[in-house]
C-alpha cells in the first residue's frame, strides 16, 4: 500500500487517506440522486442514469487514483448535465441519444488536447497571480455551492436576503457550521467527517436527515441496456450526420461541452493542487521536459479527459474532476489511495442508495462552507493594490460564485487581463494561448447567444 501509493513520501497515512476519501464521497454523494433527476427530464430512465451516474464515477475516480495518483474524485457535472438537458435537448431539439453522442466526442476532444498536452501548456500559461485568483475563487465557489444547497441565501423579490430563519435545514445546518468551526479552530483530526456525520444525527429529530427514495440496484441494472452503448446505434453517433444543415449546431454544441468541461477541471487542479502540494513545482519542470505522461498533472489531466468518454457509453453526461475533491483534501488526502476509498464508497453506494441519500445538504453545507474559507489563504497572494493584477485577479476570483462556473470565472478573468495589458502597453507579455483561450470564451459567447 505504502509503495503504491508513496504514502511516506506525501506525508500521510491510511487512515488520513480513508478519512479524506469518506469526506470527499459524502460531499459530493448527492450527484447519486440528482443527477438522474436531471437528465431523466430528457427522457433518459431514471435507474438507467442512477446506475451509469455510479459506473462513470467509479470508474473515472479508480483511474485518477490508480494511474494518477492524486485524490481527486470524478463523476457527472453539475451545470453539464443541466446544459445537457435544458439547452441541448429542450432548447436544440436533439435527442438525448444524440446529446450523450455528443457528450462522447467531447470526450474524445478532450483526450486529444490532453495527450497532445494543450491542456497542459494552457495551465502553464496563466500568470501567477491568476493563478493565486482561481485558487481563491474556487473557494468562494465552494462554500457559494454550500450556501446555496441549504438555500441560507434567497433569491425572491429580486433581490439576495437571507430567508427567515424558521426552517428546520437552515437550524441544522447553523448547528452544523457551528461544529465543523469549532472542530477546526482547536485543530480536531477529522473535524470535516465528524462535522458531517454529527450534524446529520442532529438532523433525525429536526426531520431533516430522512431516508431517501432509489430505485433498487435490480431495477436500475435491468433498465441500463437502454442507455448502455446507445450511441453506437443508429439513434446515437450516425443520426448526428444525417442532416448536413445541422452539422454546425451539432458542432458548436460539442464546443460548449469541451471548452466547459476543459476549464473546469483546469480551474479545480490549480485552485486545490498548487496551494497544497499535490502538484509541486518539481511537477511542473516535469511537465516542461518530459515525454509521455510522466508527471502527476499529465495523468490527472488524461484521466478526467478519459472519463467523459466512458460516461456517456454507459449512459450519463460529461464526467469531470469534483470541485468538493477540495474538502477531502482539506482533510488531509494527498494520494490516490483517497480516490479508491471514493470509488468503492460510490460502489457500494449502488445497494445502499436510500441511506446514502440520507446524509442532508445541511450536514454537507457546512464542510463546503469551511472548506471554502481554507482556500481563501490564495489571495493573500495577490498584489491588491497593484489594479493591473487586482482588477483579472477580481474577476476570476468572484465570478466563479456569481456565475455559479469555474470556467465562466477563468473566462472574465483571461479578459480582463488581456484588456489591462493591452491598454497598459504590455500586450507581449500575454501568452498566445491566453489569446487563443480568451477568444474561444467570447466565441462560446457569441454561439450561446446565438442559440
Amino acid at each position: 500500500m505504502d509503495s503504491f501509493f508513496k504514502l511516506k513520501q506525501h506525508g500521510t497515512k491510511v487512515s488520513t487517506e480513508v478519512f479524506a476519501g469518506i469526506t470527499t464521497f459524502f460531499t459530493m454523494a448527492y450527484i447519486i440522486a440528482v443527477n438522474p433527476s436531471i437528465l431523466s427530464q430528457a427522457g433518459m430512465p431514471w435507474g438507467a442514469v442512477f446506475l451509469a451516474t455510479i459506473i462513470a464515477s467509479i470508474i473515472g475516480t479508480l483511474v485518477m487514483g490508480l494511474f494518477a495518483n492524486v485524490p481527486y474524485a470524478q463523476a457527472p457535472g453539475m451545470g453539464l448535465n443541466a446544459f445537457f438537458v435544458f439547452t441541448v435537448c429542450f432548447t436544440l431539439g436533439f435527442t438525448w441519444q444524440q446529446a450523450l453522442s455528443m457528450v462522447f466526442l467531447c470526450g474524445l476532444i478532450n483526450i486529444l488536447v490532453t495527450v497532445t498536452k494543450v491542456r497542459k501548456h494552457i495551465i502553464r500559461a496563466i500568470p501567477r497571480s491568476l493563478q493565486n485568483a482561481i485558487s481563491g475563487g474556487i473557494g468562494v465557489f465552494i462554500a457559494y455551492i454550500g450556501l446555496l444547497n441549504v438555500g441560507i441565501i434567497n433569491f425572491g423579490a429580486g433581490m439576495p436576503s437571507i430567508p427567515a430563519l424558521n426552517q428546520p435545514v437552515l437550524w441544522v445546518f447553523l448547528i452544523g457550521l457551528a461544529i465543523i468551526i469549532v472542530l477546526s479552530v482547536l485543530k480536531v483530526k477529522g473535524a470535516i467527517l465528524i462535522s458531517i456525520i454529527a450534524t446529520a444525527l442532529i438532523g433525525i429529530p429536526f426531520g431533516v436527515t430522512q431516508v431517501g427514495q432509489s430505485v433498487s440496484f435490480q431495477e436500475a441494472a435491468a433498465q441500463l441496456p437502454q442507455t448502455f452503448g446507445v450511441i453506437f446505434t443508429q439513434q446515437g453517433l450516425p443520426s448526428l450526420f444525417t442532416d448536413m444543415g445541422k452539422l454546425p449546431l451539432v458542432l458548436m454544441t460539442i464546443f460548449a461541452f469541451s471548452l466547459t468541461d476543459t476549464f473546469d477541471t483546469i480551474g479545480t487542479f490549480i485552485g486545490t493542487g498548487r496551494r497544497t502540494g499535490i502538484f509541486s513545482q518539481e511537477d511542473e519542470k516535469s511537465m516542461e521536459t518530459s515525454a509521455g505522461f510522466s508527471s502527476k498533472m499529465d495523468k490527472a489531466l488524461f484521466a478526467d479527459a478519459i472519463a467523459t468518454s466512458i460516461g456517456s457509453v454507459f449512459g450519463t453526461s460529461n464526467t469531470t474532476t469534483y470541485v468538493e475533491s477540495a474538502a477531502g483534501i482539506e482533510a488531509g488526502g494527498r494520494t490516490g489511495l483517497t480516490s479508491v476509498v471514493v470509488a468503492l464508497m460510490f460502489a457500494l453506494s449502488a445497494f445502499l442508495a436510500a441511506f446514502v441519500s440520507a446524509i442532508p445538504a445541511a450536514a454537507t453545507a457546512p464542510a463546503l462552507v469551511m472548506v471554502g474559507i481554507m482556500m481563501l489563504a490564495s489571495f493573500k497572494e495577490i498584489d491588491w493594490t497593484n489594479l493591473e493584477e487586482a482588477v483579472p485577479a477580481f474577476f476570476a476570483g468572484i465570478f466563479m460564485a456569481l456565475c455559479y462556473s469555474i470556467s465562466y470565472g477563468i473566462a472574465f478573468g483571461f479578459f480582463f487581463y488581456c484588456i489591462v495589458k493591452v491598454f497598459k502597453g504590455k500586450a507581449k507579455e500575454v501568452h498566445p494561448i491566453l489569446w487563443v483561450s480568451t477568444a474561444l470564451f467570447i466565441l462560446n459567447f457569441v454561439l450561446l447567444a446565438v442559440l
